[in-house]
């Protein structure tokens, strides 16, 4: 045997060591890493104490009264589903309970800065919002409004401190990592960027700031070790879909092992169910509020309507309509052309109109009833200075008392809202209600 064969067998003999050397290598690091993401054993109290291996996350405990909480799958059909359609949710009616309590008189606020009329002007409530928000006549009979049925935790409360406007385990679907290194927010937010293109719910990244200790949006400049990923149940445009949750659930997964972690997903059989019972309760408390000024016999100049609004705070946006907003930045009420064509600013000095609606978007305001006020306030005075009025679906005038319904019926949704954990104009009502 020469030296070149001796040699061979020795770079053989090596070859073969640093393979089983890189084998054990691996296997201890996944076997520490299972051992961080996997909860410690418990005692078995019926086996005198001695330590059971433990099985994983115990399930959460279904409760009626909160919001929303896994409960058992059920099969259900397309029969059984709250919504006829996909897209458009089925608006609730008002109910007039009789004449209002001297509490519930409406609370007036400051002056927006637009100089006219005193007095009270009729409301209206447009067509294209009527359906979902109609008071019925004084002499008409009362309409039960539907009952808001109870919605379901969509996953166990995390309590970790994220921010509720970027993920939140009562409305989202979360999928929660724990790294063992450091990983950059660009290789994070890249890695499954187009099979998560495909789905059609928002999804919410955040990440643990070490350096601040507070939970932040994912930027592509930081460096997180600490995960959670959610995928909405539930917006304007109907529940979580099964098709939505499963690409999102395999892209979870294929995360996880890019980044050598494990992914702590709920059941997707229950999220499906707690976003159909989220989507239904939403649903029945979704109404908007419309006030419609129109002109006597004559039109509004599009120079007054932009003077009035902008004197009023309100700015053009690029939707084609004023928009009011808070400190904040969030919309309070917004007015549009009740004509077809939109509002911009190169076609205002030529532009006329009949009529104009205000929308008040009643789950995504704080303290409607106010709100209302102030909307109904800038409302009479552009009618008074446009020489214009509020009228009814029928443009007929409206009576004072005849706005106390929609007073009472604001804060009734509201309430039913903040019963759920859910208040108008937070957080989490913006997001399902986008």
């Amino acid at each position: 045997m020469n030296e070149l064969q001796l040699g061979l067998i020795g770079l053989g003999a090596c070859a073969v060591v640093g393979v089983f050397a890189y084998n054990k290598w691996q296997e201890s690091r996944h076997r520490k890493l299972l051992e961080q993401a996997l909860p410690r054993p418990q005692a078995d109290v019926l086996l005198g104490g001695e330590r059971m291996p433990a099985t994983g996350r115990p399930a959460p405990v279904a409760d009626e009264d909160d919001l929303p909480s896994f409960v058992e799958p059920v099969l259900r059909t397309d029969d059984d589903l709250p919504r006829t359609s996909a897209v458009e949710r089925i608006e609730p009616t008002f109910v007039v309970d009789g004449p209002p309590a001297e509490s519930e008189a409406p609370t007036t606020l400051p002056d927006d800065g637009v100089d006219g009329v005193d007095g009270a002007a009729p409301v209206f409530v447009p067509e294209s919002v009527a359906e979902s928000f109609s008071p019925p006549s004084e002499a008409g009979p009362a309409v039960a409004a539907p009952a808001a049925e109870p919605a379901a935790r969509a996953v166990a409360p995390a309590g970790d401190g994220m921010p509720d406007r970027i993920v939140s385990p009562a409305i989202d679907y979360v999928a929660a990592f724990e790294l063992v290194e450091a990983v950059s927010g660009a290789q994070i937010l890249a890695s499954q960027r187009e099979l998560l293109a495909r789905v059609t719910k928002p999804i919410g990244w955040a990440g643990l700031n070490e350096r601040s200790g507070q939970w932040e949006r994912v930027t592509a400049d930081g460096s997180y070790r600490r995960l959670r990923v959610g995928l909405l149940l539930a917006n304007r445009r109907g529940p979580l879909g099964e098709a939505d949750l499963l690409t999102f659930h395999g892209a979870m997964q294929n995360l996880a092992d890019e980044l050598m972690a494990v992914a702590d997903m709920p059941p997707r059989d229950s999220a499906l169910d707690a976003a159909v019972a989220l989507d239904r309760f939403c649903a029945n408390v979704d109404i908007q509020v419309g006030i419609n000024v129109i002109g006597k016999g004559q039109a509004f100049a599009g120079t007054k309507i932009r003077a009035l609004a902008e004197a009023a705070g309100m700015v053009l946006d690029s939707s084609g309509r004023f928009v009011r907003c808070d400190d904040e930045g969030h919309v309070l009420y917004t007015l549009a052309n009740l004509e077809a064509a939109g509002f911009a600013v190169e076609s205002m000095r030529t532009m006329s109109t009949h009529g104009l609606v205000f929308l008040l978007d009643v789950p995504c305001v704080d303290h409607g009833d106010r709100v209302f006020a102030q909307m109904l306030d800038l409302a009479r005075r552009m009618a008074d200075t446009l020489n214009g009025v509020l009228v009814d679906d029928n443009r007929r005038p409206l009576t004072e008392s005849m706005l106390d319904p929609f007073r009472r019926q604001i804060g009734q949704y509201q309430a039913q809202l903040a019963g759920k954990g859910l208040p108008a104009g937070g957080p989490l009502a913006l997001r399902l209600f986008s």
